[in-house]
């Protein structure tokens, strides 16, 4: 098995609850309270960090538009931040 690769399992209770191993939590960054997503590509499933997907979701559509909207910088942002703040007031 590939380095940082492993393999862990859990039951399958009557109310279709599982307890995710602890080393998986740990992967995951996940303690109690923490919600997780399942992604299902065919027969296979993914569980992941729910605010981590979240976050990389947005990113990816986010993509490139700093750059449509003229940002090319952190000054350009820092400009902008101020510019917002500044007719708030």
């Amino acid at each position: 098995m590939p380095a940082g690769v492993f393999v862990d399992n859990a039951k399958v209770m009557p109310k279709g609850q599982v307890t995710i191993p602890k080393d998986v939590r740990q992967v995951l960054g996940v303690s109690y309270g923490d919600r997780v997503s399942f992604i299902v590509e065919g027969k296979n499933v993914s569980i992941v960090n729910s605010a981590l997907y979240a976050m990389q979701m947005l990113q990816d559509v986010m993509t490139g538009e700093a750059e449509k909207a003229g940002l090319t910088s952190d000054e350009d942002i820092l400009a902008l931040v101020k510019e917002v703040r500044d007719s708030e007031q």
